[in-house]
């Protein structure tokens, strides 16, 4: 028995060594190093936009400059004052992307409280079908989304692009998630005890614990509507009505006579600032939402 236990420590003892590998500061290190290369990497794209927004179309077409060129004002004045109403564009897409944001993480957090909340049956079977939808491509229902659209007459409409994001399974899955990991039913007991109705206990109660995983939806969703540019193509077709994906694929597309790189770099600088202003806005609840949301699979 003796040698036996011995030989368990031994053992034991052996199996702490080799998990203990390299020290801990030199572990730090390199993942500092690696976080590093990986941010400059990341960042590295942004910079060579904004660089190549101040600069000329044939500045552009020499190659890579690391230093600022002297053409910004002149860019920004030949995209403001040019043929696409740029300004109304990125009014409309903060128009669709904002109510989209705000509806789907709503209306998500509303789904996932009522799956979560209540028992009754098909349950399971409701819960296993809003995943499934989430395997079905935009692509494939794309058609089908556009002869409804036609239809019903709402070309050229924002609510095509708006309502359909009450129902979004990815947020939804997110938001049951959350729920599971850190909203405890005792809670919700307890509010019906003293008398809480449903709607009073999901805004009143419900809502704020769950501003982590809003905030980190929203901000998911918000880019997400923000860069769509295959269904609001394929439905919007007035310029004053077209958000600023589209209008950046028509600069884009210009005449060789009229295409200038220069202003095309500073209408994606100018479209990506309003996505940094709202990531800036939220970004305190990334971290701590996705790591909490996570916790259960």
């Amino acid at each position: 028995m003796s040698n036996t236990s011995n030989s368990n420590t031994t053992s034991a003892e052996t199996a702490k060594k080799k998990k203990k590998g390299m020290p801990v500061g030199v572990r730090k290190t390199i993942a500092y190093i690696v976080l590093t290369l990986i941010t400059i990497l990341c960042l590295f794209w942004f910079y060579v936009l904004f660089i190549n927004a101040t600069r000329t179309n044939s500045q552009i077409t020499h190659g890579f400059s690391a230093v600022p060129g002297a053409s910004f004002l002149n860019n920004w004045n030949n995209l403001i004052h040019g043929t696409l109403p740029v300004l109304r564009g990125m009014l409309n897409s903060f128009i669709i992307a904002g109510c989209s944001a705000f509806l789907c993480v709503y209306f998500s957090a509303m789904t996932a409280y009522g799956l979560y909340a209540y028992e009754f049956k098909m349950k399971k079977f409701l819960n296993t079908m809003i995943l499934g939808i989430m395997m079905i491509p935009t692509q494939v229902t794309a058609l089908g989304f556009v002869q409804l659209v036609q239809d019903m007459r709402l070309e050229d409409n924002f609510i095509p692009l708006i309502i359909p994001s009450i129902s979004v399974p990815v947020t939804y899955f997110y938001m049951r998630q959350y729920m599971q990991s850190s909203l405890p039913m005792a809670l919700i007991e307890a509010a019906r005890i003293d008398g809480s109705g449903e709607f009073h206990t999901f805004n009143a109660i419900v809502l704020p614990l769950m501003k982590p995983a809003i905030a980190v939806q929203a901000i998911f969703t918000f880019v997400s509507s923000w860069n769509n540019y295959f269904i609001p193509s394929l439905i919007l077709h007035k310029d004053k009505m077209k958000t600023l994906p589209i209008l950046i694929a028509q600069l884009r597309s210009a005449d060789w006579l009229k295409f200038d790189m220069g202003q095309v770099y500073m209408m994606i600088a100018f479209s990506i600032f309003p996505v940094i202003i709202v990531y800036l806005i939220l970004s305190r609840y990334i971290v701590g939402g996705v790591a909490v949301g996570a916790v259960k699979g």
